[in-house]
């Protein structure tokens, strides 16, 4: 199993915040996404090799804007803040009681929205119509995990920097939108980066295809 990375050091100055329903189309390296819904890990195929984009929900610009993960700084803003509750099926969060910062997995129109989409992967492509996206490194102060709700959150995790046993993979379905929570277990800066691969329905390998994203914590 691949070993995480962590550093206790935090990056350099981030642009100023701009909230998604300020943005234009016309956009430059560096653009923080602070709110609105955002597909963080938005997989393409173009007949060559997959890639993961970063996908801007944006009824005010047409088309939606779509960003190269490495220009853009996506922020969990102090709002963010969640105090882990108890119970072992909240121990992968933390301490019962402490402060760690969570995107939600419901919509909240003060907080960004980050989501997993297939809906630019046609069916027919990719053996059971599906590609993996792999956590494969996470630098920041603290450990960022990424779960869905359920009766017991531990258990519905899709990946989880600080937990080498588990595949820290998911399967992306064409044509599939999907939400999870994302929590940092600290404030600061952090870098993560995910790897996208697939199987042809010929058996042709595709990928993995690396991208590394920027997150802004408290």
């Amino acid at each position: 199993m691949r070993a995480f990375t962590r550093t206790l050091t935090v990056a350099g100055s981030i642009a100023a915040a701009i909230a998604v329903g300020g943005m234009t189309a016309a956009h430059a390296a560096g653009t923080t996404l602070s709110k609105g819904h955002v597909d963080v890990l938005d997989v393409e195929y173009d007949g060559v090799g997959l890639d993961l984009h970063v996908h801007v929900h944006d009824e005010s610009v047409t088309p939606d804007v779509e960003y190269a993960p490495a220009d853009v700084v996506l922020q969990s803003l102090p709002a963010s803040a969640y105090t882990v509750p108890s119970g072992t099926c909240y121990s992968h969060l933390g301490t019962a009681g402490a402060t760690v910062y969570r995107l939600p997995q419901v919509e909240n129109a003060n907080l960004l929205w980050p989501g997993f989409s297939g809906e630019h992967l046609s069916a027919g492509v990719f053996q059971s119509d599906k590609v993996q996206v792999k956590l494969t490194s996470v630098s920041g102060p603290g450990k960022l995990t990424v779960y869905k709700n359920g009766l017991c959150p531990k258990s519905n995790r899709y990946f989880d920097s600080g937990d080498a046993t588990l595949t820290n993979s998911k399967d992306v379905a064409a044509g599939e939108h999907d939400h999870a929570n994302w929590v940092f277990t600290k404030a600061g800066s952090y870098t993560a980066t995910f790897q996208v691969s697939g199987t042809l329905a010929n058996g042709t390998k595709v990928g993995p295809t690396s991208a590394t994203y920027t997150f802004q914590v408290g």
